[in-house]
């Protein structure tokens, strides 16, 4: 007879995010779960006592996927359009990730107006105001007014609402990104 196999805590997890990313936030629970690992939910009930914790397990990997996803290649001045980019893509490409990331009432626990004065972005908006030659409260204006454009975009795409273009969509984030910057100069 073959050895059992040993489901572990991460393979929930990976497997919870895995079903988030093909099926959307609804679709995730014991059930799921362990239909993708092929076992019963024993062992998912098991490690994990509510689906809530499997959903803030799944959230965390899911968070760290898009923040991999958006960073921008190159530092700079294009850095934050490339970023922007990135984030529609992101919408367009990953919609159940997105929705689950962004309008679950999640968000890492935080508006918009704290995250942007959260501690974890304070070292982005250092290299961002060197890049931009500006100040990194200048620099924190101009990414929450530029995120507030692509979060947008992103949200409609990830709602179905818009049509993926990616030269209309860069076109779109570089009129609120040239258009910021002539405020700030013009300030």
């Amino acid at each position: 007879m073959a050895p059992r196999v040993k489901i572990t805590r991460e393979m929930i997890e990976n497997a919870a995010f895995e079903v988030i990313r093909m099926e959307g936030h609804e679709s995730l629970n014991a059930r799921t779960v362990a239909k993708k690992l092929n076992c019963s939910t024993q062992p998912v009930l098991y490690s994990f006592k509510t689906v809530d914790e499997i959903r803030e397990a799944a959230y965390r990997i899911a968070d760290e996927y898009h923040t991999t996803y958006i960073m921008p290649q190159q530092n700079g001045e294009d850095a934050m359009l490339e970023m922007g980019m990135n984030y529609v893509r992101f919408g367009h490409e990953e919609k159940n990730l997105f929705r689950f990331l962004f309008q679950t009432d999640k968000f890492g626990g935080m508006n918009v107006q704290q995250l942007f004065s959260s501690p974890d972005l304070q070292g982005v908006m250092e290299v961002m105001a060197e890049g931009l030659g500006k100040s990194t409260e200048e620099a924190r204006k101009m990414f929450m007014t530029f995120f507030c454009g692509a979060h947008g975009m992103a949200s409609l795409l990830a709602n179905n609402a818009m049509e993926y273009d990616e030269n209309e969509c860069r076109t779109m984030l570089e009129n609120v990104y040239y258009g910021m910057m002539g405020g700030i100069e013009n300030a």
